[in-house]
């Protein structure tokens, strides 16, 4: 007669895990320890130096790429923005202003080949730039902005972004950040804890977003000092910032731009910086 073997478990009497169990956890983390490792590997072994800023940057771009990058992107980005301003005499002047902060500053070392876009939104209040040197205001800010070096500390402060490279930095540190996530999840095998592992993988980056947007205040000061504007006019655009957001503003731990009062604070010690 034949006899039915007892299905085989990983468990022994007792209810005991037996070692295949435990080899296959071990196995698992050490694949898992393996990619995080080679994911910091990956980031801390493509380092640049900025000649502009001096500073040691962990990034993969090359800034060829960033102004392909930008290019590439522009004609879409203005695109989520309805397009380009048709007033073109205010666009000439968000060129003459771009131009004049680029050619009478540092910035005119970095090499990047800027252009000045004023978008025909009206409705969101924000300028940004892209990888490359392409800088966009939209309509909605550009109407508030009171005079003309007040433009130029907003233009100042996205040139500040492109000189510091501040948009590779991020796609870098956020290639980082997914494979270290990723590493989390091959080691536990738990979606939960790699949910856990995104939220402060965003946190992370969020801040580092703020550190960015300091260090452009403090560039865009100084842009606007060599390029004989007054700097203190990029505290009222803080003022024209801080309506914006409302009474229902964010945290500031859960935004990427730091709080307008805490930039002013920035602002007004570049301003002793550059200024003497």
């Amino acid at each position: 007669m034949l006899r039915r073997r007892a299905p085989q478990n990983d468990y022994g009497r007792g209810g005991y895990p037996q070692p295949r169990r435990r080899s296959n956890l071990k196995v698992t983390l050490l694949i898992g320890l393996i990619v995080a490792a080679f994911s910091v590997f990956k980031y801390f072994s493509s380092s640049q130096q900025n000649p502009i800023t001096r500073e040691t940057q962990y990034l993969s771009l090359t800034a060829e790429q960033e102004v392909a990058i930008g290019l590439q992107s522009a004609p879409q980005m203005a695109q989520q923005h309805g397009g380009l301003h048709p007033d073109q005499r205010a666009q000439e002047l968000v060129d003459a202003v771009g131009a004049r902060l680029v050619n009478n500053s540092i910035a005119r070392r970095s090499g990047y080949p800027y252009d000045f876009h004023l978008l025909a939104d009206n409705r969101v209040i924000n300028a940004f730039a892209l990888p490359g040197g392409q800088v966009f205001i939209t309509a909605a800010l550009f109407e508030q902005l009171e005079n003309e070096d007040q433009l130029a500390g907003v233009l100042g402060h996205e040139i500040g972004h492109v000189i510091h490279r501040h948009g590779a930095e991020r796609l870098h540190k956020m290639e980082l950040t997914k494979g270290l996530t990723g590493a989390a999840v091959v080691a536990s095998g738990d979606y939960n804890t790699a949910q856990a592992a995104q939220m402060i993988g965003n946190l992370i980056n969020m801040k580092y977003g703020r550190d960015q947007e300091l260090e452009s205040d403090d560039f865009g000061v100084r842009l606007m000092i060599e390029a004989g504007y007054d700097p203190n006019e990029l505290i009222g655009v803080m003022d024209i910032l801080e309506k914006a957001g409302g009474p229902n503003r964010q945290p500031e731990f859960q935004s990427t731009h730091p709080s307008p009062e805490n930039r002013r604070g920035e602002i007004k010690r570049a301003i002793d910086k550059y200024g003497n």
